[in-house]
């Protein structure tokens, strides 16, 4: 095997993500109607998995690069395989339904955690032209769309074929794919880690203000994509009145579909264009995607702004991640573990804030309620006002990819002198 099938297992990497990330979400409606599940317990399901990713995400900053990647990369599979099991049968095994569902969440959010610290490192460290390390970021991150795509589609299909009452045949059928992935990660060569000797220290990277602004970056990436992608379903059908199957395939899966067209066209173009002004540009329009869906009086205009948010968001997450590897080559593991704790704090705490502030719009009394009333459509679920409260999380990504940029003009930060990466293969 070579790296080229490194790569592609990668990919893979990114598919399984996708499945642990976005299955559950689909099936709220069902957790809801059979469990009698509020929304704000849905919403934290998803900080949960979130959460427990970003716990990950800070125990595997400090060990990965003296492990190396393969023992968890095969881990992180192994855990992904036993939480969409646990997903499927804990629920009905365990005293309450809702404790089946949290500690099935646990179990793949930390596969999901590890594959977030592990996936985009190795692939930066492949042997790749620098100037084009960007544009095989935003490639790798595409397949994540793709797999939310097939997921969100295949599920929503199926399960109005099998109907909702057969539901656990859905996340036992995708234990496939991880299952098939760790086979092949027993066997990829992977690149080296980073030695320690010239690895940027930690202590490097947080006294540096554009690390500092990439962390504040990945934090409203992370809130901006996952709050749009985690309640579009169910806004499509509670919110909107449209039904299940037509609102996952114009709400969540066409927002996949469009996030994953974006990372790949920036993936073939992306080094003519410059990636700061891309990312303000992106926010920007996520920014005007959240409004769009939570102000417009038409359903179809709501859907319009959750779908066309997917190519907004596209280049935030993988974009950031690019940047600081520019800015701190030898960041290593660890640099990509920070980043991620912090794009999962994001994907952690937006989705339930949305889902906690439209909880709250859908009852008697209170600011939020008033707000709910003065909007355009009165909508039963709240998640009107939710989304509306969302758009802070792009507004602070603009924000912070302006200063980032006047800071980057206005001071060079401290950089290793090694000029070459390594990228020898390992067995670790």
């Amino acid at each position: 095997m070579t790296f080229d099938s490194t790569r592609r297992a990668c990919y893979v990497g990114y598919v399984t993500q996708a499945i642990v990330n976005n299955l559950a979400p689909l099936l709220f409606i069902v957790f809801q109607t059979r469990y009698d599940v509020p929304l704000e317990m849905l919403g934290r399901l998803v900080l949960l998995n979130f959460a427990t990713q970003l716990v990950t995400d800070v125990v595997a900053v400090r060990v990965v690069d003296r492990v190396g990647y393969r023992g968890p990369l095969v881990l992180a599979h192994a855990l992904a395989v036993l939480g969409l099991v646990a997903l499927a049968v804990a629920p009905a095994l365990l005293p309450s339904p809702y404790l089946g569902l949290s500690c099935a969440v646990v179990i793949y959010a930390i596969g999901g955690g590890l594959l977030e610290v592990l996936v985009s490192p190795v692939v930066d460290a492949l042997p790749s032209p620098q100037e084009a390390k960007a544009a095989r970021m935003s490639l790798l991150h595409s397949f994540y769309c793709w797999g939310q795509v097939g997921v969100v589609a295949i599920s929503t299909l199926l399960l109005a074929w099998i109907g909702q009452g057969s539901w656990p045949v859905l996340p036992l059928i995708w234990t496939l794919v991880p299952l098939a992935n760790l086979v092949v990660f027993c066997r990829v060569p992977l690149p080296s880690t980073v030695p320690d000797e010239h690895r940027t220290s930690l202590r490097t990277l947080f006294s540096a203000p554009t690390f500092v602004l990439a962390m504040v970056l990945m934090l409203s990436a992370g809130a901006a994509e996952l709050t749009m992608s985690q309640w579009s379903s169910l806004f499509a059908e509670d919110g909107l009145g449209v039904s299940k199957v037509w609102g996952d395939l114009a709400g969540p899966c066409l927002f996949a579909i469009l996030m994953g067209a974006g990372r790949v066209a920036y993936g073939l173009w992306g080094e003519r264009v410059p990636l700061l002004p891309a990312l303000v540009c992106s926010g920007t329009l996520a920014t005007g995607c959240y409004l769009l869906a939570a102000l417009s009086a038409s359903p179809v205009l709501s859907l319009v702004g959750c779908a066309v948010c997917g190519l907004a968001v596209s280049l935030l997450w993988p974009g950031t991640f690019s940047l600081a590897a520019a800015r701190f080559p030898f960041g290593g593991a660890a640099m990509f573990g920070v980043l991620a704790v912090f794009g999962d704090a994001g994907g952690a705490g937006g989705p339930w804030i949305t889902g906690a502030v439209a909880e709250a719009a859908a009852g008697a009394n209170g600011f939020l309620t008033r707000l709910a009333d003065a909007l355009p459509v009165r909508d039963g679920s709240g998640l009107r006002v939710g989304l509306l409260v969302g758009t802070a999380f792009p507004v602070l990504l603009v924000l912070a990819g302006l200063l980032y940029a006047v800071v980057a003009r206005g001071r060079r930060d401290q950089r290793p002198t090694l000029e070459v990466r390594p990228s020898s293969v390992t067995g670790s």
